[in-house]
């Protein structure tokens, strides 16, 4: 809490170390005893009693019924006592909000104390006083604050603003504090400078859309000339918000890094991961052959070696930074491979994580050296450690081709050893160097069969059983290994079942007289003993492929491998760009981004490192900032795991159903009660009983809805209905712009953003596919969920090309509504799959209702009448569309392109009334009063429909139509 850790500081102001005794104390009826020394006239008994209090306070007891006789020792000189009286209010003014008003008269008359410390203890209270009644009347005093001819005064006026913003944003607002803030950014003092940053950066965050932070050259240069002056906090502020800029050029991407460069000295690790931060980011904008950007890589490698030589805490931080930095940019370490060899005191979890970055560094230069540490390694006594070091030998002979030989090698001894763990992991390791070199290392099987026997780890015997399978034809006893494993396989883990499975069918397709019965016992296992799904259904599959098609079965299950990849274990290159953005935060210790672990942060944004000199790409991140009406910011998650979600994903391919799904035509019943209170009785002429269109029996008769609406309407209101020329042809439905609907990060390099439109009667899908993979991705499918209105694809994804890294594609979809339905939370939420040759991947997304509207939705003007009336008066629903300046012959134009039929309008005392019908696809109706006043900016809007729940759907869509 803030108040305690100023307590400490205010331990020390004139105290004479005796202050222990006010903690000492037990008496009962203390706070009587306390009440009557804080209504004393000496001014040291005063300042006793307020000390006790404190004291009580910090310990845990409840003194709040003292908050007015405390509040009274406010108005004193004595700068300790009044420190004192703060800390109580902060502390009891939220519980006491109507006593605190009291104080605020002193906090004013504070805030022009000739001392500047009381100025600006007066305004760090005001700060931290969490309570609604004071805030207003504490804006006049921090503006002076704000503006205080001492720069101590200023900066902490700046903070202050923004811990009001968290208290009452609007206020801050409508008072023009956010705009003194920014032009505290050109104050002569740095430390005031850096406060307003830290404050600004700090609104911005949970305001992402604000731009509150416009950086431009001019800014800049007075942050950078701040920088060399202000505390090492503020250092830190002021970095943090250089990374957010981004450079016009290469030459001003490369100043800034001239004056960034001497941050990498200081003695602060925060201080030098912020810079390197900023050097990061801004090195992606220097040409490779610039001589500046050798220099810069020279000099970032010292101060990250530097960091290594901290305590473990912080050697483990940056380590976790330096493995990033690594990935991206390998050349700035490649000369300092020894300072992450391990030391023999060094913790675990920081021996784990220089082991992984000796991997990502080893080269054909530094290998043998590598390879020397990590035998060495594989003998120590710490279990995980030895496990990692042999693992990291199997991932140098995968990373250099030329130390294979040295590494399998180097295995082999260490299986001989006979150590249990290490003999397991060696095979683990084996086997990836078996799929990196197929036909190169056969011949150490016979040494890994010796140990079939000493393995009880699940994945050491999937490993082996691996082996057996590929390689049976070198093995003479392969069938009675397998058999071995077989015996207890109910016992096994899925992985090893799995493994088993799929090797007792090479087996079988390799020597097929001589295991007949052992692939029968398997299969039988597997689809009739199993209650797990995953190994049912591949026992099924390799079932029904012996036993149709064994030529098949053979090409299947023994094709030949694709190689596996140098390092299976980098970071996704969109998220690694994203982490090094955020260098120095949880984000780079967690490598998450920060979406993923700080909950309910409206703050949290993607980050992208800029585009090089001349590349062309976009430098800005496409998900942040999103157009009025765009459907949500997160799309929300997709569990697969619904039986009903993808159906058979076997099936990805095949086309919709084309049996039509029934369409509801609700019948009306014509009520006795006019809702509209005779409005548009009156507007129709009269009595709606008499109008030949309705029949005589009102009360009873249902009205069919008529097969076709755009018939003439035949009486004296044809101006009314036709609206004159308000009402035009469809000019074209607005669009959302489209949004990334699934992030490259979640789907191995594939990123789909996406809208939804309504053309000439059809729903289409907009798509962009991009490729942010470094691998071709082919064979691409969709498929829905059971939904709300039953949305399908009414064809293939048409993808008539691979999709090559780093291409962007184009894909209209057309959508049907015969598909299934289930009714969705929200209603308009579409679950989708999208397949392609690297997996499925799922995401969902939301559609606007506007899609769903028909061409043929205009109703006639006697059914619109009698089926408001016959919907109850509980579903009507009312709305105010705020801002929007369109007059109502506008409105109806845009409405109707959007398929919102306008069928009557009149004008009551300056007021338009428009009356309008919708359709939905499924044949639900919605009817719409909307009332447009003149002069005035908002409108209302009354929506009644028999399916209530399309109420607010319909409200978003008005919004969204008319205001963009």
């Amino acid at each position: 809490m803030e108040w305690a850790s100023q307590l400490c500081e205010n331990r020390h102001i004139g105290s004479k170390m005796t202050d222990s005794k006010y903690f000492t104390t037990t008496k009962k009826g203390e706070i009587f005893e306390l009440k009557a020394e804080l209504n004393s006239d000496k001014k040291e008994k005063k300042k006793e009693a307020v000390k006790k209090v404190i004291a009580s306070m910090t310990v845990g007891k409840d003194v709040s019924a003292l908050f007015p006789d405390v509040v009274n020792c406010m108005q004193t000189d004595n700068l300790e006592l009044k420190k004192l009286v703060y800390l109580y209010l902060m502390n009891y003014a939220k519980s006491q909000p109507d006593m605190a008003i009291m104080a605020v008269n002193t906090f004013v008359k504070d805030c022009e104390d000739p001392n500047p410390l009381i100025r600006a203890l007066a305004v760090r209270t005001m700060g931290c006083i969490r309570v609604d009644k004071i805030t207003e009347y504490l804006c006049e005093p921090l503006r002076k604050c704000l503006k205080d001819e001492d720069p101590y005064v200023r900066k902490t006026a700046a903070v202050c603003v923004a811990k009001l913003h968290d208290i009452n944003a609007q206020l801050v607002e409508d008072q023009g504090f956010l705009d003194t803030l920014k032009d505290l950014i050109s104050d002569s003092n740095p430390m005031v400078v850096a406060n307003a940053v830290a404050a600004l950066s700090e609104i911005a965050e949970s305001h992402p859309n604000s731009n509150l932070l416009d950086l431009n050259p001019q800014s800049i240069n007075k942050l950078l000339t701040a920088l060399n002056e202000c505390t090492e906090w503020g250092q830190i502020f002021i970095l943090d918000c250089l990374a957010n800029y981004t450079p016009r050029d290469d030459r001003e991407s490369q100043s800034i890094c001239e004056r960034v460069t001497p941050r990498l000295s200081h003695a602060n690790s925060a201080v030098v991961l912020s810079a390197v931060k900023v050097l990061m980011k801004f090195m992606e904008m220097l040409p490779k052959d610039l001589d500046y950007y050798g220099t810069l890589l020279k000099k970032l490698a010292p101060p990250l070696v530097t960091l290594l030589s901290a305590e473990p805490e912080l050697q483990y931080v940056a380590l976790r930074n330096i493995n990033l930095i690594v990935q991206k940019r390998p050349e700035i370490l490649k000369h300092e491979m020894k300072v992450f060899f391990v030391k023999y005191n060094d913790p675990i979890y920081v021996k784990l994580e220089k082991l992984d970055i000796m991997i990502r560094l080893a080269s054909q230069a530094n290998i043998a050296q590598v390879l020397a540490e990590l035998k060495e390694y594989a003998t120590e006594v710490d279990v995980d450690f030895v496990r990692k070091a042999v693992r990291a030998i199997g991932r140098c002979a995968i990373k250099v081709e030329q130390s294979a030989e040295r590494c399998v090698s180097t295995l082999l001894d260490l299986i001989q050893t006979k150590v249990n763990y290490v003999v397991q992991e060696a095979i683990v390791v084996i086997k990836d160097i078996f799929r990196k070199y197929p036909n190169k290392y056969e011949s150490v099987i016979a040494t890994l069969c010796e140990n079939l026997d000493s393995l009880d780890e699940p994945e050491a015997r999937a490993a082996m059983i691996w082996i057996v399978g590929e390689y049976a034809e070198r093995i003479d006893n392969a069938d009675e290994l397998l058999e071995s494993f077989l015996e207890g396989f109910h016992d096994e883990s899925t992985q090893v079942q799995l493994q088993l499975l799929t090797a007792i069918v090479k087996l079988f397709l390799k020597k097929p007289t001589e295991t007949q019965e052992l692939v029968q016992q398997v299969l039988s296992l597997a689809t009739q003993d199993s209650d797990n799904p995953d190994l049912r259904d591949r026992g099924y599959i390799y079932w029904r492929l012996l036993s149709t098609d064994p030529v098949a079965a053979k090409e299947v299950v023994l094709a030949e491998k694709p190689l596996i990849s140098e390092e299976t274990d980098l970071i996704e290159p969109t998220l690694l760009e994203e982490l090094i953005c955020h260098i120095g935060t949880l984000a780079s210790v967690y490598h998450k981004p920060p979406s993923a672990f700080v909950e309910g942060s409206r703050g949290v944004q993607h980050r992208r490192l800029p585009a090089r000199a001349g590349s062309g790409e976009s430098s800005e991140s496409p998900d942040v900032g999103q157009p009025v009406g765009a459907v949500p910011d997160t799309p929300p998650a997709v569990i697969p795991s619904q039986g009903d979600l993808l159906g058979d994903l076997l099936n990805l391919d095949l086309a919709p159903p084309t049996s039509s799904a029934p369409t509801v035509t609700p019948s009306m019943q014509m009520g006795a009660m006019d809702l509209l209170g005779g409005g548009l009785d009156s507007l129709l002429g009269g009595d709606i009983a008499g109008s030949p269109a309705m029949g005589a029996g009102l009360a009873s008769a249902p009205v069919v809805m008529p097969a076709s609406l755009g018939a003439p309407v035949s009486s004296g209101l044809d101006d009314l209905f036709d609206l004159g020329g308000g009402v035009g042809m469809p000019t074209g439905a607005f669009v959302v712009p489209k949004t990334i609907w699934l992030p490259a990060m979640k789907a191995k390099g594939l990123e789909i953003s996406g809208t939804f439109a309504r053309r000439a009667g059809v729903i289409q899908m907009e798509l962009s596919l991009t490729n942010k993979a470094m691998s071709v991705m082919t064979d691409f499918a969709i498929q829905f969920n059971r939904n709300s209105f039953g949305l399908a694809p009414a064809g293939p994804l048409q993808v008539l090309t691979p999709l090559s890294p780093n291409q962007t594609t184009e894909i209209s979809l057309p959508l049907s509504n015969v598909g299934p339905v289930m009714k969705m939370e929200p209603l308009n939420n579409l679950q989708v799959a999208v397949k392609n040759n690297i997996d499925v991947f799922y995401f969902s997304c939301q559609y606007p209702i506007s899609i769903l509207f028909v061409e043929e939705g205009k109703m006639e003007r006697q059914v619109f009448l009698a089926t408001w009336k016959d919907i109850p008066n509980d579903n009507e629903t009312q709305y105010q569309i705020k801002d929007c300046h369109l007059n109502s012959d506008a409105a109806t134009t845009r409405l109707q392109s959007s398929n919102i039929f306008t069928i009557a309008k009149r004008t009551v005392e300056g007021q338009d009334m428009l009356y309008q019908s919708i359709k939905l696809t499924n044949g639900i109706w919605v009817l719409v009063e909307l009332r447009v006043q003149t002069g005035s900016p908002n409108y209302m809007l009354s929506v009644k429909c028999r399916a209530p729940e399309v109420a607010q759907l319909v409200y978003q869509c008005y919004e969204m139509v008319l205001k963009n």
